[in-house]
């Protein structure tokens, strides 16, 4: 059974750092896309980073640009998304997604990011 599982959201006052850390089980997700999504209440899931297999290609949203940074380690399966400078309007769950080849096939349950003002 695929399993990826999110942790490290919390309660973080703005200008904070959280890390957020997603393992995944089941399967070898070393070839796979590693991405992060996030959700905020009464909005639509939007995409925040990416990661290529072989972790020479990272992508990240406008909004979280030079904030961010996404890293994976294939020998835990596990990859990881640094965020610094948070900001309010980065409250959101929180999701890890699996990209095999063209589409996102996999999700975590989400973890909770809050940032207060």
């Amino acid at each position: 059974q695929v399993q990826l599982v999110e942790s490290g959201g919390g309660l973080v006052q703005a200008g904070g750092s959280l890390i957020l850390s997603c393992v995944a089980s089941g399967r070898d997700f070393s070839r796979y896309v590693m991405g992060w999504f996030r959700q905020a209440p009464g909005k639509e899931r939007e995409f925040v980073s990416h990661i290529s297999w072989s972790t020479s290609s990272t992508y990240y949203a406008d909004s979280v640009k030079g904030r961010f940074t996404m890293s994976r380690d294939n020998a835990k399966n596990t990859v990881y998304l640094q965020m610094n400078s948070l900001k309010p309007e980065d409250t959101a769950v929180y999701y890890c997604a699996a990209r095999p080849i063209a589409a996102w096939d996999y999700w975590g349950q989400g973890t909770q990011v809050t940032v207060s003002s």
